[in-house]
């Protein structure tokens, strides 16, 4: 059965609640690299996460096809649930391929890049909390996402830094490939984080 007219929270309070449980999982990660001790399973806790936050995306998608009137563009919607579902599933997979190619201990460069990306997952959350009164909130929102974009060069420049050190591991190609492959997955995280700012600043300039 639609629903003509939604309560203008319901979406925003979802919204909140998948940021949340990105944010959460980024904590996690950095959790994970600053204290390997029961590394599996703390990547196992990221799972659940996952899992949680899938659970709240398909209840927004739900209530996105049984709502007449949303709050928001139905494209918006769909792009900001989806980009904070593929923040998830690249914190998972770096945290699982941690355990799956049996990693003794995280690099300094896992370290710093998980860290850009809690602090760009943490503002993702600011950004997105605003939303439900974007109006007033507009200089609050736009701060938070330019702050994303600077977080994101400074993850492109760590991932450079440690993508030349893993050349120089002329003894140990294997690692340097599994290496690689996690240092992508928390650089992709952070780039996502500023699409997710993208679309924040677009849902803005059409509706504030």
């Amino acid at each position: 059965m639609l629903r003509l007219v939604p309560k203008q929270d319901s979406f925003f309070v979802l919204f909140e609640k998948q940021a949340a449980t990105v944010q959460k999982a980024a904590h996690a990660l950095a959790d994970l690299m600053t204290d390997y001790r029961e590394a599996e399973d703390k990547a196992s806790k990221i799972t659940g996460i996952e899992h949680d936050a899938d659970e709240i995306a398909h209840e927004i998608i739900r209530k996105l096809n049984t709502t007449f009137v949303t709050p928001i563009d139905r494209d918006d919607i769909h792009e900001i649930v989806s980009a904070m579902d593929d923040i998830l599933d690249f914190i998972e997979a770096a945290a699982d391929r941690m355990v799956l190619y049996e990693i003794k201990e995280p690099t300094d460069s896992a370290v710093k890049l998980t860290k850009i990306l809690v602090e760009a997952t943490d503002l993702a959350a600011e950004a997105v909390t605003f939303l439900r009164d974007m109006r007033k909130q507009l200089g609050e929102i736009r701060e938070r996402c330019v702050a994303i974009n600077r977080l994101e060069n400074q993850g492109d420049q760590a991932n450079r830094a440690a993508m030349a050190k893993l050349f120089q591991m002329h003894d140990k190609p294997m690692d340097a490939l599994k290496w690689r492959e996690i240092y992508h997955n928390i650089e992709t995280a952070i780039d996502k984080c500023e699409d997710v700012a993208d679309i924040i600043e677009s849902i803005t300039l059409k509706n504030a």
